[in-house]
């Protein structure tokens, strides 16, 4: 079975498509997914098989050798940093509470930069 990489694969659209080892272009629909997967990073190894379509050749029955390496995780700062930053969060988160209680939002600049630090603290808890 040929192998080779996911170029890009859009899940609202339903398909991409996967650049093979000997540099063909290989459109990748969902149905040749495997069981349970609906989306695919870019740089995915997959291994699939290839039947040609109306439009060119087509994978069948795909299957994931490798995920992608996330770029993300590689940048991610260290745990001790994290729950430094995790503590100053739930400080924040804290104070903005006490005064929703009293009836007031926090101000404006102080809601962005909550609102960015949770941004922040999430993306990297998710990586």
């Amino acid at each position: 079975m040929p192998t080779g990489k996911v170029k890009f694969y859009d899940s609202a659209k339903g398909f991409g498509f996967l650049h093979t080892e000997d540099g063909r272009e290989v459109h990748l629909p969902a149905s040749a997914l495997p069981a349970g997967v609906t989306e695919v990073r870019a740089g995915t190894r997959m291994e699939f098989g290839v039947a040609e379509g109306r439009r060119g050749p087509q994978a069948l029955s795909a299957r994931i050798l490798d995920d992608a390496p996330s770029v993300v995780r590689a940048h991610r700062r260290k745990p001790e940093d994290m729950a430094v930053l995790v503590e100053d969060l739930i400080k924040w988160l804290d104070i903005a509470s006490n005064g929703l209680r009293k009836g007031k939002y926090p101000q404006r600049s102080q809601a962005e930069k909550i609102a960015m630090a949770l941004r922040k603290v999430a993306d990297d808890l998710e990586a």
